[in-house]
């Protein structure tokens, strides 16, 4: 038995203990430096071959890799008999043996259709400016949880008899599972729907219920963002599908608008127009939409004017350099032409009256009533200097 097993010699060479340790040790080093070099490899072979080929190529020498330490650890520790003694002892047949090989090769080929396919998706959509990278990221990732679920069936389908059963179970199982996991997978959908419907990227300047900042991450469960104050928030994807969200950064360009009261005494006309042209003079200010002034209300000490204009490349940074710069501007420009900017004034009176009552009854004296304080508000202009 032993003259009809071709690996029985490397146990005739090494026959102590401390020689089969290091065989063993080797063999065991080289699987994993075949492993650990098998990317870099790989790259190397892609830039001589087809990606197709190169595939092929280095998938070929991992499993020539592993079939050959396996050998070799088999030889040197002499198991090979016990191998043999196992296959007899338990009538491990030609069908039992042919279906392992098919199971192999066809895990092979899954693995091999997965790296073709991910590179046919970053060649056909790689070039495509209306795909992001995560969502060509998450096509991937679609793809291979097709092509090993399909594998799977077809592997289980020649190792189980009644896979029919085997996949009903499977499937009330899942129910089970998806209705104790709902808010998990109501999550999850919900990532899938911001992945493709995109209404915002990486990157984007963003507002969720009360939380603004920067997208810095969209994963299948949550939304990341960088608030303004350094801060990261995470907010599940199912709040964000449902929530109103605003996207500042969407169409590459954001309206400011700032706020200044008037002088009644003062020409409204006459300070439109100088608060339009000081923030069209401004660096950021874009010619189209041009800058436009709207009054808005008449308020207590001032009329109310609305100084809009248009900056690109929005963020929260800009906005407020922005809108600095614009206040400075219109108050020099104001200071400039003499037109005053008022603000409210409150004096104590007391109340002139010939007599007061009291609320039992009684009649107050002249004095006592004057002494009675009454909040006023009232507007006083502020002397010319």
């Amino acid at each position: 038995m032993t003259d009809t097993v071709a690996l029985d010699w490397l146990s005739d060479v090494f026959q102590t203990t401390p020689p089969r340790i290091a065989v063993t040790l080797l063999a065991a080093a080289a699987l994993v430096a075949v492993f650990l070099s098998f990317r870099r490899l790989q790259e190397r072979l892609n830039e001589r071959l087809r990606p197709l080929y190169s595939d092929i190529v280095a998938t070929t020498l991992l499993v020539g890799t592993c079939v050959l330490s396996l050998a070799v650890i088999v030889g040197v520790w002499g198991q090979t008999n016990n191998l043999q003694y196992l296959y007899t002892e338990y009538d491990v047949g030609g069908d039992a043996v042919a279906r392992g090989v098919f199971t192999f090769v066809l895990a092979l080929a899954a693995l091999i259709i997965m790296r073709v396919v991910q590179r046919v998706i970053d060649e056909l959509l790689g070039s495509a400016s209306a795909v992001t990278d995560h969502q060509r990221e998450v096509t991937h990732r679609l793809s291979q949880v097709i092509i090993l679920t399909v594998t799977v069936i077809v592997i289980l389908a020649l190792w189980v008899d009644d896979l029919g059963g085997l996949l009903v179970g499977a499937g009330f199982l899942g129910i089970i599972i998806g209705m104790a996991a709902q808010q998990v997978l109501g999550t999850v959908l919900a990532g899938f729907v911001l992945m493709f419907a995109r209404p915002f990227e990486i990157g984007d300047w963003v507002e969720v219920e009360d939380d603004q900042g920067i997208v810095t991450d969209i994963s299948i469960i949550n939304t990341r963002i960088r608030s303004f104050d350094g801060e990261y928030i995470m907010i599940p994807n199912d709040v964000v599908a449902s929530e109103v969200v605003t996207n500042r950064s969407k169409r590459g360009r954001i309206r400011v608008e700032v706020d200044v009261g008037v002088d009644y005494a003062a020409d409204v006309d006459r300070a439109s127009e100088l608060a339009e042209s000081a923030v069209a003079e401004l660096e950021d200010s874009l010619g189209a939409p041009s800058p436009q002034v709207v009054t808005k209300s008449l308020d207590d000490s001032a009329v109310l004017l609305g100084v809009r204009f248009w900056i690109d490349k929005p963020s929260a940074r800009r906005e407020a350099e922005a809108r600095t710069a614009a206040i400075h501007a219109i108050k020099a420009a104001f200071d400039d032409a003499g037109i005053k900017i008022p603000y409210p004034q409150r004096e104590l009176t007391g109340r002139e009256e010939a007599g007061g009552f009291r609320i039992g009854g009684g009649r107050t004296g002249r004095a006592e009533a004057e002494r009675e304080p009454k909040d006023r508000r009232q507007y006083t202009p502020p002397e010319d200097e």
